[in-house]
């Protein structure tokens, strides 16, 4: 599994978010084993909107899972705020998604179906 969290400033508010992040990756990795997952915070993108005033943060998941096969995209994004919980009313403000099924394995340029 590639697990990425990718946080593009520090500062003493960051390290929050940082905690955020932990228990977003935690949660995710928990409930749907993804082959990838990249978490982004982009809270430092709207600062000074409304959103970012309450102390919730904005972040960005890339997520590669066996379990987005054959469920369309807008049931993986119910299927991610499942996974995330209460963290959706308490801690993230907003969350950009996307979610996909890994993609085939190849060898040589090939698909091995």
């Amino acid at each position: 599994m590639t697990v990425t969290s990718l946080t593009p400033y520090t500062d003493a508010m960051n390290a929050d978010n940082n905690d955020r992040i932990n228990r977003v990756r935690e949660r995710l990795e928990l409930a749907l084993e993804p082959e990838t997952l990249e978490i982004t915070d982009d809270s430092h993108k709207h600062a000074g909107h409304p959103g970012a005033r309450t102390g919730m943060s904005h972040f960005s998941v890339l997520i590669r899972a066996e379990c987005f096969r054959d469920c369309p995209p807008l049931q993986r994004h119910r299927v991610v705020f499942e996974a995330l919980g209460d963290m959706m009313r308490t801690d993230i403000h907003a969350l950009r998604i996307d979610a996909a099924p890994p993609e085939p394995q190849t060898r040589a340029g090939r698909d091995q179906s």
